[in-house]
Protein backbone atom coordinates (compact mmCIF):
# COMPACT_ATOMS: atom_id res chain seq x y z
CA UNK A 1 0.00 0.00 0.00
CA UNK A 2 1.46 3.83 -0.81
CA UNK A 3 -0.27 6.82 -0.12
CA UNK A 4 1.14 9.91 -1.19
CA UNK A 5 0.27 13.64 -0.33
CA UNK A 6 1.05 16.51 -2.22
CA UNK A 7 0.20 20.11 -2.60
CA UNK A 8 1.28 21.59 0.25
CA UNK A 9 3.00 24.64 0.79
CA UNK A 10 3.32 28.32 2.14
CA UNK A 11 0.23 30.58 2.00
CA UNK A 12 -0.99 33.66 3.12
CA UNK A 13 -4.06 33.35 6.29
CA UNK A 14 -7.85 33.73 4.46
CA UNK A 15 -5.65 31.78 1.42
CA UNK A 16 -6.16 28.38 -0.17
CA UNK A 17 -4.53 25.13 -0.72
CA UNK A 18 -5.85 21.98 -2.21
CA UNK A 19 -4.16 19.01 -0.96
CA UNK A 20 -4.06 15.59 -3.06
CA UNK A 21 -3.23 12.06 -1.73
CA UNK A 22 -2.83 9.32 -4.55
CA UNK A 23 -3.58 5.89 -3.48
CA UNK A 24 -2.02 2.38 -4.55
CA UNK A 25 -2.01 -0.89 -3.28
CA UNK A 26 -5.28 -1.83 -2.31
CA UNK A 27 -9.19 -1.53 -3.71
CA UNK A 28 -9.32 2.18 -3.14
CA UNK A 29 -13.27 2.68 -3.90
CA UNK A 30 -13.87 0.19 -1.29
CA UNK A 31 -12.31 2.14 1.93
CA UNK A 32 -12.61 5.31 3.52
CA UNK A 33 -10.60 8.06 3.27
CA UNK A 34 -9.08 10.02 5.87
CA UNK A 35 -7.26 13.46 6.24
CA UNK A 36 -5.33 14.13 9.36
CA UNK A 37 -2.94 16.68 10.90
CA UNK A 38 -0.03 17.15 13.54
CA UNK A 39 1.11 20.77 14.17
CA UNK A 40 4.37 20.87 16.54
CA UNK A 41 4.21 19.53 19.95
CA UNK A 42 0.90 18.25 19.40
CA UNK A 43 -0.73 14.96 18.46
CA UNK A 44 -1.92 13.77 15.20
CA UNK A 45 -5.96 14.47 14.71
CA UNK A 46 -8.84 13.78 12.44
CA UNK A 47 -9.31 16.33 10.13
CA UNK A 48 -11.80 14.83 7.50
CA UNK A 49 -12.98 11.84 6.53
CA UNK A 50 -14.61 10.14 3.34
CA UNK A 51 -16.46 6.95 3.54
CA UNK A 52 -16.12 4.88 0.19
CA UNK A 53 -19.84 4.00 -0.76
CA UNK A 54 -21.90 7.52 -0.94
CA UNK A 55 -19.16 9.84 0.07
CA UNK A 56 -20.77 10.73 3.33
CA UNK A 57 -18.12 12.90 5.10
CA UNK A 58 -17.17 14.35 8.19
CA UNK A 59 -15.19 17.30 9.53
CA UNK A 60 -13.28 17.98 12.62
CA UNK A 61 -15.26 21.41 14.10
CA UNK A 62 -12.15 23.63 13.52
CA UNK A 63 -12.65 22.74 9.83
CA UNK A 64 -16.01 23.01 9.33
CA UNK A 65 -17.55 25.12 6.46
CA UNK A 66 -13.92 25.91 5.57
CA UNK A 67 -12.44 22.41 4.56
CA UNK A 68 -13.99 19.66 1.79
CA UNK A 69 -12.62 16.51 1.53
CA UNK A 70 -13.98 14.85 -1.72
CA UNK A 71 -12.69 11.57 -3.96
CA UNK A 72 -12.13 10.30 -7.65
CA UNK A 73 -12.42 6.96 -7.52
CA UNK A 74 -10.82 6.44 -11.19
CA UNK A 75 -8.24 8.02 -9.96
CA UNK A 76 -7.81 6.57 -6.48
CA UNK A 77 -7.37 10.31 -5.29
CA UNK A 78 -8.16 11.50 -2.27
CA UNK A 79 -8.68 15.54 -1.82
CA UNK A 80 -8.99 18.37 0.58
CA UNK A 81 -9.75 21.72 -0.10
CA UNK A 82 -9.14 24.35 2.15
CA UNK A 83 -10.55 27.66 2.28
CA UNK A 84 -9.71 30.42 4.37
CA UNK A 85 -6.72 28.85 6.29
CA UNK A 86 -5.69 30.27 9.55
CA UNK A 87 -2.57 30.36 11.67
CA UNK A 88 -4.07 27.43 13.55
CA UNK A 89 -4.15 25.27 10.16
CA UNK A 90 0.09 24.97 10.12
CA UNK A 91 0.66 21.60 10.11
CA UNK A 92 1.81 18.51 8.86
CA UNK A 93 -0.84 17.09 6.95
CA UNK A 94 -1.53 13.36 6.08
CA UNK A 95 -3.00 10.71 4.09
CA UNK A 96 -4.60 7.79 5.98
CA UNK A 97 -6.44 4.08 4.95
CA UNK A 98 -7.27 1.30 6.59
CA UNK A 99 -7.56 -1.34 4.28
CA UNK A 100 -8.04 -4.83 5.71
CA UNK A 101 -7.79 -3.43 9.52
CA UNK A 102 -4.32 -2.26 8.94
CA UNK A 103 -3.45 0.98 9.56
CA UNK A 104 -1.44 3.16 6.41
CA UNK A 105 -0.11 6.00 6.59
CA UNK A 106 1.53 8.49 4.17
CA UNK A 107 4.58 10.59 4.59
CA UNK A 108 2.72 13.89 5.06
CA UNK A 109 3.16 17.04 3.11
CA UNK A 110 3.62 20.57 5.02
CA UNK A 111 1.11 23.26 5.25
CA UNK A 112 2.80 26.53 6.60
CA UNK A 113 -0.10 29.64 7.18
CA UNK A 114 1.53 32.65 7.64
CA UNK A 115 2.24 36.26 6.15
Amino acid sequence: VQLVESGGGLVQPGGSLRLSCVASGFTFSSYAMSWYRQAPGKERDLVARIRSAGGTTNYADSVKGRFTISRDNAKNTVYLQMNSLKPEDTAVYYCNAVPWGMIYWGKGTLVTVSS
